[in-house]
């Protein structure tokens, strides 16, 4: 990595094949918490993908919370795992309701009483969460405030139609281009480069 060019990787829970032309998303990442403490630097980013934030636990262990504590942004698109649904409602905080309560006793002679007084309440609680709408989703930024939001529409996306989803015939084939081989044609003209005569020097200079 030259720093020329940006370079973004997603993982997940998953290191097994999960269809004849993808592979799925990464298994466990030797010292991940430490690479994406790092990997920005290199003009790296990950994204992580779960269905529940508990795999993540399970894979990482203790090092789970670095991991996610090294996110800028996080994206909820629904569940009903209680880990996540619990630390997604401790994220979006609270609000400021008023609560009355009133009462009466009856005697001899009947006396009401009012009690007014504010309290703190989930922005949404678990069971909100749990059921919230399939279109909607929730995203938090760093340094703003989390906000729920309509989920985008692929299918009004000016590109949509060269995707897969449009035609089949723009899925991308891994196993094909993996065992694509470079056909030198006679009239090409390559530059020929004796590696063993790299420097010291010219090592470092290649890895800054």
């Amino acid at each position: 990595m030259t720093g020329n060019c940006h370079v973004r990787c997603g993982a997940g829970e998953n290191s097994e094949i999960t269809s004849k032309n993808y592979l799925s998303l990464f298994g466990q990442i030797p010292k991940f918490d430490k690479l994406i403490a790092t990997i920005r630097s290199r003009e790296i980013s990950a994204s992580i993908i779960l269905q529940a934030q508990s795999q993540l636990k399970a894979i990482y262990k203790d090092n789970a919370d670095t991991i996610v504590g090294n996110c800028d942004t996080t994206l909820f698109l629904g569940g009903k795992e209680k880990t996540t649904l619990k630390e997604i409602s401790e994220i979006l905080g609270k609000e400021t309701i008023d609560l009355y309560n009133t009462g009466e006793s009856r005697g001899k002679e009947t006396s009401h009483s009012l009690n007014y007084q504010k309290t703190g309440k989930e922005l949404m609680s678990m069971d909100e969460l749990s059921v919230m709408d399939g279109s909607k989703c929730i995203l938090q930024l760093r340094g703003v405030r989390p906000f729920l939001s309509n989920k985008y529409d692929l299918t009004k996306h000016p590109k949509f139609a060269l995707t897969s989803d449009a035609d089949e015939r723009n899925l991308f084939n891994v196993e094909k281009y993996l065992s694509h081989k470079l056909t030198v044609k006679p009239n090409t003209v390559v530059e020929v480069y004796d590696c063993s005569e790299t420097t010291e020097d010219d090592t470092k200079a290649a890895d800054e």
